[in-house]
């Protein structure tokens, strides 16, 4: 399934001739609108992270619409991208040009613009596309199809008259844990696949009253097209553990359980939950699950849906961009935001045979334009909402009255080429305590033709940036990797103040005896203090071919064949002489 070169060289090289997509104009026309709300803050308290999709740079503005800091990128943004606390840009990157929303990889990109991460999620057999999320634990979560033959689809219950083409792309979300500069273990995996029902084929295990197993998925339902779901967004609950998705082309979002390991990930018990993989939640269309009719369907073609974050007004509601494809009467984008009926314990009620609640939507936000692919939404803490508008590269802020109080317009990488697939909002940094220290680490370590068992040395700098009056006590963990043997100078450390400035270790590792190989993996620097204050020096070493060896090889072979090579020797000589005979006659 993968289409390399021919498809990217044409779509890049088109941009290309429209703009200099990868370079910040020197002079752009930015529009700002500010609006009096003294009795409010607005989003000039914080900053906004956007890539847009036709660039290869990530930006991030002030309150002025001003570029603060960029991130550049070889690649266009496939199709999110996402601001860590540590100031490192976790972003989606565009492998592939054949589908709408389309990746293939995600990369790391600290502050000073170095790649600590480059991971690929491309084979013919799966693809990354739309969105990723970052986890508390460093790992990160994301959105893939998976590509199933025409009879795969049959045999699962696909009714043929429902596939076009030989192929049918259902969903699965990966978890994928950091462990060199390009590799990563998934380290949990839920399948679509694996949470089917239908009612068209008997013959089929699946086979069942659709309208009784709300927890499944119609393999039936929808789109006819190969991009059968189109999951276009995911967030994660952190109190509950679970994982919240925009399912486009069923016009719904659904929840489930992260807590489960993959195993019970591919079945129906286990987890918080008790139902392990299946669909612990459901909104926005119930003729999906034959629980209602066209009347009963809220959502429409819609993008973004996140949970309201705790503190913040309406934490625990989720937020919806509704963009209003197909949808009838009302053919502008709506901004839609509900309270599911969980408990406390993560647990959403359902009555049988019936639609999950709830029956209307908290609150509405009634727009004036028409997104008809991509756009963005999230809450503020002041309990505005900010919205992108995403084909048209507008960002603006509405108070819960629907009035407007901040607006901007990217120009980005140029007017007529501006639109976003999301925004993130960055909230303004608190004044640091003078006394808590913060641990910050730059350099990383590559070496390349290394013999096995050689020793190679290289370095990296460690710094305080926290509070002026804190001391940083430090240590250096190498337990992640196993491979050679390792020394640094120093080890470990004491009372590092902000004054101290950067210090530099020493690093020293004897190469593993194997030849032809590459070894990655991440040296840790620890906070001793604290252990969710850390930082990482990515680490690849390569060795090559043993030439030693080869040159060995053939020394050996000359030694064995000794004899043959004095006769041919002393041969050669003998011509030598004759031919100087001939050449010198005796007259």
């Amino acid at each position: 399934m993968k289409i390399y070169s021919t498809y990217k060289i044409v779509a890049v090289s088109i941009v290309l001739l429209l703009c200099g997509i990868n370079f910040i104009p020197m002079s752009t026309s930015q529009t700002i609108k500010r609006y009096d709300e003294p009795s409010q803050k607005t989003i000039l308290d914080g900053q906004i992270l956007f890539a847009p999709m036709d660039s290869g740079i990530t930006y991030l503005i002030d309150n002025a619409g001003e570029v603060t800091h960029t991130w550049q990128s070889n690649y266009f943004p496939g199709e999110s991208a996402y601001l860590l606390d540590d100031g490192t840009l976790l972003r989606t990157i565009k492998l592939s040009f054949i589908y709408g929303g389309d990746g293939g990889g995600v990369q790391k990109i600290n502050w000073t613009g170095s790649l600590i991460w480059d991971y690929r999620y491309y084979t013919d057999n799966y693809l990354s596309h739309h969105d990723i999320h970052p986890l508390p634990n460093g790992n990160v979560l994301m959105i893939a199809w998976e590509f199933k033959s025409r009879v795969e689809a049959v045999t699962a219950g696909r009714n043929p008259d429902r596939l076009v083409g030989n192929t049918l792309m259902p969903d699965h979300i990966v978890e994928v844990k950091p462990t060199g500069p390009t590799s990563g273990d998934i380290v949990w995996v839920w399948h679509v696949w694996d949470h089917l029902v239908q009612d068209y084929d008997h013959t089929k295990d699946n086979y069942g009253v659709v309208g009784d197993h709300p927890e499944l998925i119609d393999i039936n339902y929808g789109y006819t097209t190969a991009d059968w779901l189109h999951t276009n967004s995911i967030d994660y609950n952190v109190e509950f553990d679970q994982i919240l998705l925009s399912v486009r082309n069923f016009n719904e979002i659904w929840v489930i359980d992260h807590s489960t390991t993959t195993e019970e990930a591919a079945g129906h018990i286990g987890g918080n939950g008790g139902k392990g993989g299946d669909l612990l939640y459901r909104w926005g269309n119930p003729q999906a699950y034959h629980a209602g009719n066209a009347a009963d369907e809220k959502f429409f073609a819609q993008h973004d849906a996140s949970w309201v974050e705790t503190g913040y007004p309406g934490a625990g509601n989720i937020l919806v961009f509704n963009n209003a494809g197909g949808r009838i009467g009302l053919v502008h984008t709506t901004i839609d935001e509900i309270t599911p009926p969980v408990d406390s314990s993560g647990t959403y009620d359902l009555e049988s045979g019936s639609a999950y609640d709830p029956a209307v939507q908290t609150w509405i936000y009634d727009s004036d334009f028409y997104a008809f692919i991509i756009g963005g939404v999230t809450r503020l803490p002041n309990g505005n909402t900010l919205i992108c508008n995403g084909p048209l590269g507008r960002f603006f802020e509405v108070t819960p009255d629907g009035t407007t109080v901040w607006e901007y317009l990217n120009s980005y990488p140029s007017p007529a080429m501006n639109n976003v697939f999301k925004i993130q909002y960055i909230p303004p940094e608190e004044p640091p305590n003078p006394d808590v220290p913060n641990l910050n680490c730059e350099g990383s370590l590559s070496w390349t033709k290394v013999h096995g068992g050689k020793t190679v040395d290289g370095s990296f700098q460690i710094e305080n940036i926290g509070g002026v009056d804190s001391l940083l006590h430090w240590r250096v963990n190498v337990s992640t990797i196993d491979w050679g043997t390792w020394s640094f100078t120093p080890e470990f450390g004491e009372n590092l103040t902000p004054l101290d400035g950067k210090i530099t270790v020493q690093v020293s590792v004897r190469a593993p005896d194997e030849k032809n190989s590459e070894f990655q993996g991440y040296i840790r620097v620890e906070n001793t203090d604290n252990p969710n204050d850390f930082d990482v020096i990515p680490v690849i070493l390569k060795t090559p071919m043993n030439v030693l060896s080869l040159q060995e090889m053939i020394h050996s072979f000359f030694i064995k064949h000794k004899l043959q090579y004095l006769f041919f020797e002393k041969l050669w000589n003998v011509y030598l002489k004759l031919k100087n005979v001939s050449n010198n006659p005796i007259l």
